[in-house]
C-alpha cells in the first residue's frame, strides 16, 4: 500500500489510490464534514439553476426557492448514503461503484461520465469565478484584469490545490468559512437596503402567484440532476471520516444548508435584477470598500473551494479508468484538461443545455447506482463485496445497463414538460429491480 512520504513543509500530497485508507486516518467529525460542504455550496455556478428557475422558468421567488430546494435535497439524501462505502472501508467512490455497475461498467462507463461531468462543473465555476472577479477587482480597486489569463491563472491555482488533496480541503475551509459567512451577510445587506432597478426586497417577497406545475417539476429536476451525480463522487471525501453516522449527517446537512442559501441568493438576484450572479449586482449596487472586499473575498473563495472538489473527485474518475496512472498523475492530467476548458465561456453561456444533455447520462447511472446499494444490497458494503472486486469476477451488472439505456432513450425523448430527470431515474430504478429479478428468476 502507498504511503504519504513526499512533504512540502506542512502540506502533504495525497498519494492514496483505489486502496483503502488506513483506519488511523479515519478522524473526520460530522461538523468538518458540514463546514466542508457549506463552503462547497455557496458558488457561482450554483447560482445558475435557481436564477434560472426565475428567468426561464417564470417562477416567482418564493417558488423557485422551494423548487429547486425540493430537488437537491433528494439528491442530496442519496449522496449521503452513497458515502456509507467510503467511511466503512475507506474506498474511494469510484471503486466502489464498481461493485455496482461491475468493474468493466465502472471503468468505461461511470468513471468517464463522471471524469466529464467534474470537468464541466470545474470549467463552469471557473468562467463565473472569473467573470465575477475581473469585475470585483475593477469595482473594489480600479484595476482591469483580462479575462483569458486571468481565468487560466485560477485554474492552475486550484488544479494545484486539488493535486495536494483532502487535507487542502480541510484546511481551506477553516480559513474560507468564515470569509464566505461574511461575503453572504454583506450581499445579503446590500439587497435588504437598496433597490435594485427600481425593486426593492419587500415588492419581490410579496409576489406569490401559484406556480405553474410543469415548470416547477422541471427545475426541481433540474437541481435534482444537478446534484445526484454526487452519488458518484461522495465516498471520495467520507473516506477519511470517523463513521458512517459522522459522514452522512455531516454531508447531508452541509449540502442542505449551503444550496439553500445560495437558492435564496441566486432566485432574489434573477427576481430583482434580471440575472443570475448575486456576487456581481451586490458590488454593483454599493460603494462601501469594506462590502466590496467582503464580497470580493467570499467570491474568490467560493470558486477555489468548489473547483478543488471538482477536481480533486475527477481525478479519482479518472484513476478508476486508468489505474496505472497513479493518484497524483490522474491528477495532474485532469488538472491540465480543467485549465483548458476553462477559456471557454460557452459552457455558462449555454449552461441549461449542458446541465440537461449531461442528465441523459447522470441520471439512469445514478438511479442504478443508489437502487443497487440501497435496495439491492440495503446500504452494506461488505467484505465479500471488496474480494469480489479483487478477484475481478464481477465484470459487468448487465440487467444495470440494460435500466440505464432505457432511462437514458426516456430523458432524451420525455419533452422538458414532463421533468425528464425524475421520470428517467423512477423508471431506470423500477427497470433495473425487476429486470435483475427477473435474471434472478
Amino acid at each position: 500500500m502507498s504511503t504519504i512520504r513526499k512533504q512540502t513543509t506542512s502540506i502533504q500530497i495525497e498519494r492514496y489510490g483505489l486502496e483503502s485508507v488506513p483506519e488511523k486516518l479515519r478522524t473526520t467529525s460530522w461538523y468538518e464534514y458540514a463546514m466542508i460542504q457549506m463552503t462547497v455550496s455557496v458558488n457561482a455556478g450554483n447560482f445558475l439553476v435557481p436564477a434560472l428557475a426565475v428567468l426561464e422558468g417564470g417562477l416567482s421567488f418564493i417558488w423557485a426557492v422551494l423548487s429547486t430546494i425540493l430537488g437537491a435535497t433528494i439528491a442530496f439524501l442519496f449522496v449521503s448514503y452513497l458515502s456509507f462505502p467510503g467511511a466503512r472501508r475507506g474506498i474511494p467512490s469510484q471503486y466502489a461503484v464498481r461493485s455496482f455497475v461491475g468493474i468493466k461498467g465502472a471503468q468505461y462507463f461511470a468513471s468517464p461520465v463522471r471524469t466529464i461531468t467534474s470537468l464541466y462543473w470545474f470549467a463552469v465555476q471557473t468562467i463565473g469565478g472569473t467573470y465575477m472577479v475581473v469585475e470585483l477587482m475593477k469595482r473594489a480597486f480600479n484595476f482591469q484584469l483580462q479575462f483569458l489569463p486571468t481565468a487560466l491563472f485560477l485554474a492552475a491555482v486550484m488544479a494545484a490545490l486539488a493535486l495536494v488533496g483532502f487535507d487542502a480541503v480541510k484546511k481551506a475551509t477553516k480559513y474560507f468559512l468564515p470569509l464566505l459567512f461574511a461575503g453572504g451577510v454583506a450581499m445579503f445587506f446590500v439587497y435588504f437596503t437598496t433597490s435594485v432597478e427600481g425593486n426593492h426586497y419587500s415588492s419581490i417577497l410579496s409576489m406569490n402567484e401559484q406556480p405553474d406545475l410543469s415548470s416547477f417539476l422541471f427545475f426541481s429536476s433540474l437541481a435534482f440532476v444537478q446534484y445526484v451525480s454526487g452519488v458518484s463522487s461522495s465516498s471520495d471525501m467520507a473516506r477519511y471520516a470517523k463513521s458512517t453516522g459522522h459522514a452522512f449527517w455531516g454531508i447531508f446537512s452541509g449540502n442542505t444548508i449551503g444550496f439553500t442559501l445560495t437558492a435564496l441568493l441566486g432566485a432574489y438576484t434573477a427576481a430583482v435584477a434580471g440575472t443570475w450572479n448575486p456576487f456581481l449586482i451586490t458590488s454593483q449596487q454599493t460603494n462601501s470598500t469594506l462590502l466590496l472586499i467582503l464580497i470580493f473575498a467570499s467570491a474568490l473563495c467560493s470558486m477555489i473551494m468548489i473547483n478543488i472538489s471538482n477536481a480533486y473527485t475527477g481525478g479519482y474518475s479518472l484513476l478508476n479508468t486508468f489505474p496505472s496512472l497513479g493518484r497524483v498523475r490522474s491528477a495532474l492530467l485532469l488538472g491540465c484538461a480543467a485549465i483548458l476548458l476553462s477559456s471557454f465561456p460557452e459552457f455558462v453561456d449555454q449552461a441549461e443545455t449542458f446541465i440537461s444533455f449531461l442528465g441523459a447520462f447522470v441520471i439512469p447511472l445514478s438511479a442504478v447506482i443508489i437502487s443497487d446499494f440501497i435496495v439491492v444490497k440495503k446500504g452494506r458494503f461488505t467484505t465479500e463485496m471488496l474480494q469480489e472486486l479483487s478477484e475481478r469476477t464481477n465484470t459487468l451488472n448487465r440487467p444495470g445497463f440494460v435500466a440505464i439505456g432505457s432511462g437514458l432513450l426516456l430523458y432524451l425523448l420525455l419533452p422538458t414538460a414532463y421533468s425528464p430527470g425524475f421520470l428517467s431515474f423512477i423508471v431506470t430504478s423500477i427497470v433495473y429491480l425487476v429486470s435483475r429479478k427477473a435474471m434472478v428468476l
